[in-house]
């Protein structure tokens, strides 16, 4: 197992290195970098990132305290090269691309990310300040929806074909197929005070007066705000995990050892939790990393909005939007890097089910 996983840690390195490979070279291509948002907004053109401009930090900001006014007030007669190439130096452009990736190779080998180009913040902080939000959303939604699909799945499966068995897919089915921001936008609307009840709040993860509480209050207070959100995301989240519970179960069930187990007088419920239980839940187990991490930074982006919650769902879509690309790297390199360990984690948790698997005996 130790070669196994030697082998696999290896051959993160090239998989990494092609993704931020991959992803320079669109960049390199990609209409409207920041330099160009930046010069549209001294001209008036553009309010989005270049906005936050003026007031970031590092040498950037005050090659544009110094000549901003001057730019502006030239408008439609056109900026001064010279101003042009101070802000390509600024971010970096002056400097040929191979020269600028291997740079950016070096500094994130060490976890060093560099700053924002708009807000001056270093990018790790930037990511700091957001994980509270994205890793609530993120751990109560996989924890709640495995705690729902595994039990239901397991009903479904004991009762396949019954009364049961249909209006629960019917439900499950539904629930998957409404988008998890409408469900949030009519939950706003019923309990958070758009129209009818004010039961939850609507925005935030805490109150303002959050410091000010007991222990116990902060623990309340930070569950009160965490309903309306988790359950929009919940709502679709189980489906396939139900479906794929039941499906397990229902190809263990009909194996000849469970048979076998009953004809020796084993009763049901040890047949099947002693039995069918493990060989039956190691696909579902074994997809919890993913599943995790899947919901940590790809599934909040739209209830960050609507709940006004500002997580990492939020930063790398501004970031996206604003040419950020110190950020937007740094969001590629560290979720392709989770991703490649909870591939791994995914593949050992397999092992720990049904120690049978043996990896040892594969290829990688």
């Amino acid at each position: 197992m130790a070669a196994y996983i030697a082998r696999r840690l290896l051959l993160m390195i090239p998989t990494i290195l092609g993704i931020l490979l991959i992803s320079f070279v669109i960049v390199q291509f990609a209409p409207g970098g920041p330099v160009e948002r930046v010069l549209a907004q001294l001209q008036g053109l553009d309010r989005g990132a270049g906005a936050n401009v003026g007031g970031g930090a590092g040498d950037m900001s005050s090659a544009l305290a110094s000549r901003g006014a001057e730019a502006q007030y030239r408008g439609s007669q056109g900026l001064d090269p010279k101003f042009i190439e101070e802000l390509n130096k600024q971010f970096g452009f002056d400097k040929p691309p191979a020269e600028r990736f291997w740079k950016m190779l070096k500094s994130y080998a060490v976890f060093d990310f560099g700053q924002s180009y708009f807000s001056g913040k270093p990018v790790l902080t930037l990511i700091k300040e957001k994980l509270p939000v994205s890793i609530s959303l993120g751990l109560w939604m996989t924890l709640l929806s495995y705690a729902i699909s595994i039990p239901l799945g397991v009903a479904k499966a004991m009762r396949d074909g019954s009364r049961f068995d249909a209006w629960t897919s019917g439900v499950v089915i539904i629930g998957y197929a409404i988008p998890s921001f409408l469900f949030a936008v009519l939950l706003v609307i019923l309990f958070a005070g758009g129209s009818f009840w004010q039961i939850f709040p609507s925005r935030g993860l805490y109150s303002d007066t959050w410091a000010e509480l007991s222990p116990f209050g902060k623990g309340v207070d930070y569950l009160w705000h965490i309903v309306l959100p988790v359950a929009s995301l919940v709502l679709g989240a189980f489906a396939t995990s139900t479906f794929l519970t039941k499906n397990s179960f229902l190809e263990e069930i009909r194996k000849q050892y469970v048979q076998t187990a009953r004809m020796k007088g084993l009763t049901e419920n040890r047949v099947l939790y002693g039995h069918v239980f493990r060989n039956a839940m190691m696909i579902v187990i074994a997809g919890f990393p993913g599943a995790f991490v899947s919901a940590f930074f790809t599934g909040s982006l739209l209830i960050e909005n609507i709940f006004s919650l500002d997580g990492l769902g939020l930063l790398t879509y501004e970031s996206v939007m604003n040419r950020d690309y110190p950020v937007v790297f740094a969001n590629i390199y560290i979720l392709a890097l989770l991703g490649l360990v909870v591939n791994l984690l995914s593949d050992l948790t397999y092992t720990w089910v049904d120690p049978r698997i043996d990896f040892e005996t594969r290829e990688v």
